[in-house]
C-alpha cells in the first residue's frame, strides 16, 4: 500500500512539474522598462549673427545645464532635450523656429534677443508657451502684458537707472552737475532703455548731451566720438555688445576723451580688456545681474565640474553663467508644476521666491504673478589700472512700482 503511494505522488509530481513548464515556460519575457520620454525645450540662439559673440557662449551653457540636469535626475526622472538652433540674430527666422517648437508640441523656449522676443511675444501670449529669454527688456516684465515671459537678469530698464545713480553717488565736484551722453544701436536692445536713463538722469539734474548711435557691428566710430567730443561728457552710457564697446572706448582714448563709460551687461565681460586694451582701464564699468565666470561662489563649482568635463582646454565668459541660470530656474519649475504644459510652468515660475543662485547673480530670483521682475540688484564692475575687472560695489534700486514695465 505503502508502494502504491508513492508511485502516485510521484506521478502527481510529475504532471505538475510538466503542466508548470507548459505554462511558464512558454510565457513570454518581460519586456525591459522603456526609457522615460524626454520633455522637449526649444533653444533661439545667435550663434553666427551680429551678437554671436557674445551669444556662443551663452548657447554653450544652455546645452552644458541641460546635460547637468539629466545626469542629476532630470524633472522627476524625465530627461530633458533641448533643441537648440541658430538663428542668426534675425527675427524673421526666430518666428520660424517659433513655429517648429509649437508645431512639435513644445511648450517652453530658451531664447535670446530682444527684437525676436518682442516680435513674439504676441504669439507666445496667445499659445500659452513660456518665453525665458536672454533679453532682460523691460517691457518684457509686466506681466499684465507679457505674462509668458520671463528672464533672469536685471533689467535693461533698473540696470540703465543704476548706472546714473552710481553717477550721483560718485560724484564729488560741487561746482556743477554731472555731463551724461547714451550711446547705443538703432535696435530694440538699445533704444529701449533710454528713455528710462534719461529719466533717471533728469531726475538727478544732469545734464544731458546728444545721442549716439554705434551699430552692433561697428568697426570705427571715430565720427560719433567726434560729436559727442564737443559736448565733452563725463559719463556716457553704452548700450552694446562686447566688441562695439570695445571699438567704442579705443576710438574714445584715440581722440582724448577723458570719458568714462557705463556699460549695459551685454558689452562688459571677461573679453572687452582683451579687445579695448588699456583703453578701458579705470574708466570702463560694468553694470553686471551676474559674476564672473570662475568666481568662487557656491553655484560655481556644478559649473567648473562640466566645464572640466566637456570642454577642459576653451575658456568661457560670464554668458555661459548667464544661461546657466536661466537653465536652473526653468529646472525648478518643471519640477514643480502640476502639469507639463504652458500655463502650468507659468504659475510655477510665478512662485519662485527667493531662488538662491549660489552666488551667481547679484541676489537672489523671485517672480510673482503681478511683477516678472527677478531682482533689482546688480554688481558694478570696473576693469582696474592692470587690466583686470574687479567688482567696485553691490547696488540696489527700490522696486518702485511705477518703473514695472520701464
Amino acid at each position: 500500500m505503502m508502494r502504491m503511494r508513492t508511485k502516485w505522488t510521484i506521478g502527481l509530481t510529475v504532471i505538475v512539474a510538466v503542466l508548470a513548464l507548459g505554462v511558464f515556460g512558454c510565457a513570454k519575457k518581460e519586456e525591459p522598462a522603456k526609457p522615460a520620454e524626454p520633455i522637449l525645450i526649444g533653444g533661439i540662439f545667435d550663434t553666427t549673427g551680429p551678437t554671436s559673440g557674445v551669444g556662443k557662449d551663452y548657447a554653450v551653457g544652455a546645452n552644458d545645464a541641460a546635460d547637468y540636469i539629466n545626469a542629476n535626475g532630470g524633472v522627476n526622472g524625465r530627461p530633458i532635450e533641448l533643441i537648440a538652433n541658430d538663428y542668426a540674430y534675425k527675427p524673421d527666422k526666430a518666428v520660424e523656429l517659433y513655429k517648429t517648437y509649437k508645431d512639435k508640441g513644445i511648450f517652453l523656449i530658451q531664447g535670446w534677443g530682444t527684437g525676436d522676443t518682442n516680435a513674439l511675444s504676441a504669439l507666445i501670449n496667445k499659445d500659452e508657451i513660456v518665453y525665458m529669454s536672454a533679453s532682460y527688456d523691460s517691457g518684457l516684465n509686466d506681466p499684465a502684458k507679457t505674462p509668458y515671459n520671463f528672464y533672469v537678469g536685471t533689467s535693461y530698464g533698473d540696470a540703465i537707472r543704476a548706472a546714473m545713480q552710481f553717477v550721483s553717488e560718485t560724484w564729488t565736484d560741487t561746482s556743477r552737475k554731472p555731463k551724461v551722453v547714451f550711446i547705443y544701436p538703432d535696435h530694440p536692445y538699445g533704444k529701449n532703455p533710454i528713455p528710462s536713463g534719461k529719466a533717471m538722469a533728469e531726475s538727478l539734474g544732469f545734464d544731458i548731451g546728444p545721442d549716439q548711435i554705434v551699430s552692433l557691428s561697428a568697426t570705427d566710430a571715430v565720427s560719433q566720438l567726434t560729436n559727442m567730443k564737443k559736448f565733452n561728457p563725463d559719463w556716457a552710457w553704452i548700450g552694446g555688445t562686447t566688441p562695439s564697446t570695445a571699438v567704442i572706448i579705443k576710438d574714445a582714448a584715440k581722440l582724448g576723451l577723458e570719458t568714462k563709460f557705463l556699460i549695459n551687461v551685454w558689452g562688459f565681460d571677461e573679453n572687452l580688456p582683451k579687445l579695448a586694451g588699456e583703453a578701458a582701464n579705470e574708466r570702463a564699468y560694468g553694470m553686471a545681474p551676474f559674476t564672473f565666470y570662475g568666481v568662487d561662489a557656491p553655484g560655481m563649482q556644478p559649473i567648473l565640474e562640466m566645464h572640466q568635463s566637456k570642454h577642459p582646454d576653451d575658456g568661457h565668459l560670464v554668458r555661459y553663467i548667464q544661461s546657466w541660470v536661466s537653465m536652473m530656474v526653468m529646472w525648478d519649475a518643471l519640477k514643480r508644476a502640476e502639469t507639463l504644459d504652458g500655463p502650468a510652468v507659468k504659475a510655477a515660475l510665478e512662485k519662485v521666491d527667493n531662488f538662491d543662485t549660489g552666488g551667481l547673480t547679484a541676489a537672489p530670483i523671485t517672480f510673482t504673478p503681478t511683477d516678472h521682475r527677478p531682482n533689482t540688484t546688480l554688481f558694478i564692475y570696473k576693469v582696474n589700472a592692470e587690466g583686470k575687472q574687479v567688482p567696485v560695489k553691490e547696488t540696489t534700486l527700490e522696486r518702485k512700482p511705477e518703473w514695472l514695465g520701464q
